[in-house]
């Protein structure tokens, strides 16, 4: 298997773990928050059934979608929502790969680094969409959970894309 290949796969596999681990995260803290459901419900957006106050993903599913002409119906926010959040996540994994190749190494600290890149890219991308507000509208305490929650999934993508893709 050629390099980029296997770096893009191995990012791949790294991007999905650091999602877990991101979202275990969010969980602790919806917990913490006085949250009661369940893991598996929780990770998989049970009860989501409208795009009316749907988390980020579905609901840039949704603008997308009727960016090219298509009406995504109401009952597909929750499909929509897990299919953009992992899609996403796998995605920011193959891209730490082909950086890897490109720079020639697996040290975690680039998982960080991408764990920021993913962040920012979120405000500058979901802001103009309307999914967000412009970051400057944020208060430091949302903007620090939000952030050290792409910093763990950036190193655990970091840690794991190394186990995977071997060491410099």
């Amino acid at each position: 298997m050629s390099t980029v290949v296997h770096s893009v796969a191995a990012g791949a596999v790294a991007g999905a773990i650091g999602t877990l681990a991101m979202d275990l995260i969010w969980y602790k803290r919806f917990r913490q928050g006085g949250g009661d459901q369940a893991f598996v419900p929780w990770e998989t957006s049970a009860g989501t059934d409208s795009y009316d106050g749907a988390p980020a993903p579905a609901r840039t599913a949704r603008v997308v979608a009727g960016k090219v002409g298509i009406a995504l119906p109401e009952n597909s926010a929750r499909v929509a929502n897990n299919a953009v959040h992992w899609v996403t996540g796998i995605g920011w994994g193959k891209a730490h790969g082909m950086v890897g190749v490109a720079l020639g190494t697996t040290h975690p600290a680039l998982g960080l680094a991408t764990g920021v890149v993913a962040w920012g890219t979120s405000y500058a991308v979901l802001a103009p969409l309307g999914i967000y507000e412009p970051i400057w509208k944020y208060d430091t305490t949302t903007l620090w959970k939000d952030l050290s929650a792409h910093l763990v999934f950036g190193a655990t993508l970091g840690v794991v894309y190394r186990l995977l893709a071997g060491s410099d």
